[in-house]
């Protein structure tokens, strides 16, 4: 039986950094796979959201848009909340923009931020997705997953219950070409290695992950709640 997926990511580049792999080979496999964008990226770039032109959003929409055809998405929706400023937001009103998509998506499975995640507003995400799925009223989604976004996930130096405890393991051998070719649409965002978003560490992670369980190219993710019925 297919399922209906949503991932919920904090910026553009988020809904495939961690989990682009993964969602192709669900999607080749007859799920279908929606993604909710908080926030609208780059405006934390400048001394404030006015210095990055409305051109530059534009763009990086438009590459979310292509990058989403290599994924597998079928459907993008953009809550456009100020960028890396979640904290400036009421926790309500993200939960509430998260539970308007999940209403009309009905996800049976959810893919998140991590909640030990360096950045704030992949913090606040989790959060809120968190509270939006608590188990009450028409309770639908079976299964939430958090995923580790490069360049947040790791650079996070804690320890304890912050860290990333991947308890699933995707085997993406046959689907890190299209988790790559989605990078490479996201002109503004990807770097050269050995930034974590460059197309050579974004295979080394895979590859790192694939040595845990003996594959060639793996993706990780902590199990945060299942529902059997």
């Amino acid at each position: 039986m297919a399922n209906k997926i949503l991932t919920i990511a904090a910026h553009p580049d988020d809904e495939l950094l961690g989990l682009g792999g993964t969602i192709r080979k669900r999607v080749n496999d007859g799920d279908k796979a929606d993604c909710l964008i908080l926030g609208e990226g780059l405006t934390s770039r400048g001394n404030d959201r006015e210095q990055v032109s409305k051109e530059s959003l534009e763009e990086l929409y438009s590459d979310t848009y292509q990058a989403a055809e290599f994924i597998g998405y079928d459907n993008l929706y953009f809550s456009k909340l100020p960028d890396n400023r979640f904290d400036s937001v009421d926790l309500l009103d993200i939960i509430k923009e998260i539970e308007k998509i999940i209403k009309k998506v009905q996800p049976d499975i959810i893919y998140t931020h991590h909640y030990g995640d360096l950045n704030i507003d992949h913090q606040r995400t989790f959060e809120a997705v968190i509270t939006a799925c608590r188990p009450v009223g028409e309770y639908g989604v079976k299964e939430i997953y958090a995923f580790e976004t490069p360049s947040s996930t790791e650079w996070n130096f804690q320890y304890g219950d912050n860290t990333f405890k991947p308890n699933l393991f995707v085997d993406i051998s046959e689907t890190i070409e299209a988790k790559l070719k989605g990078m490479d649409c996201y002109d503004s965002e990807k770097r050269d290695y050995p930034h974590p978003r460059s197309l050579k560490a974004l295979k080394t992670i895979a590859a790192r992950w694939g040595t845990v369980i003996g594959k060639e190219y793996v993706e990780a993710f902590e199990l945060i709640r299942k529902v059997e019925d």
